[in-house]
């Protein structure tokens, strides 16, 4: 496994391109590896997320199975004479995760449920919008997920029963772009909410959660969904 940085150039026109469409940057980070990632099952993957540090920083973060060649992004959205990306082995890090080990964390998530309206309906995924229902999608996956969201000692500051997690639920987006189907060549209107998480979390299950971090957290991970990083906890 391997994880890769790299800081897109916004002020250039391809750089823009790609921060407006899912679907471009989707394909332009799976142009990085020479034989296309097979994923399968509950496997590792390959997962990406954006991060906007400011207006003009912004970072593509991307955990994949093999390493990476971004020199088709350098050239299109980067600084081609003194720009790069940096790769870093994932694995040794990864061995490394214990039981009751604290981090603090970035996950960028489509927090979605299934509602049917009507008994004769078929459900359908719908985004939840509100950061208390995007807090409670993240809290009931958690110990599948390997691992705890941090709870404060203290009372909770607006008076409600139920504990205090050590996360904010921020910076969401709803998206919507065209997605072309390969056997027909049709395009269909794509929808998803995408919110991110930054918190601090125990490790419950280290197995289970070297899963999460390799292989991602719900749905829409192709389209800068699902990647958790760590970093040390205050």
């Amino acid at each position: 496994m391997f994880l890769t940085r790299f800081r897109l150039n916004t002020a250039r026109v391809g750089a823009r391109r790609l921060l407006n469409s899912p679907q471009s940057l989707h394909a332009a980070v799976m142009a990085s590896f020479a034989e296309r990632p097979d994923h399968q099952g509950d496997g590792p993957r390959v997962l990406w997320r954006l991060d906007q540090h400011s207006r003009s920083e912004v970072v593509l973060y991307v955990v994949s199975p093999d390493r990476p060649d971004l020199t088709h992004l350098v050239e299109q959205a980067g600084w081609p004479t003194t720009g790069a990306w940096q790769t870093k082995p994932y694995a040794p890090f990864l061995a490394r995760i214990a039981t009751d080990d604290t981090w603090a964390f970035r996950l960028t998530a489509n927090p979605v449920h299934s509602i049917r309206r009507h008994a004769t309906e078929p459900t359908k995924r719908t985004p939840h919008v509100t950061p208390r229902h995007q807090l409670d999608w993240l809290l009931k996956r958690q110990t599948d997920a390997g691992f705890a969201v941090v709870e404060r000692p203290e009372p909770r500051p607006d008076g409600l029963d139920g504990a205090w997690h050590e996360v904010v639920v921020h910076d969401r987006r709803d998206l919507a772009f065209r997605k072309r189907n390969e056997s027909d060549e049709r395009a269909h209107k794509v929808s998803l909410t995408r919110v991110t998480f930054d918190g601090r979390l125990r490790v419950l299950d280290p197995e289970a959660f070297r899963r999460t971090l390799t292989s991602g957290l719900g749905k829409a991970k192709a389209y800068g969904c699902g990647l958790m990083t760590l970093a040390p906890a205050e």
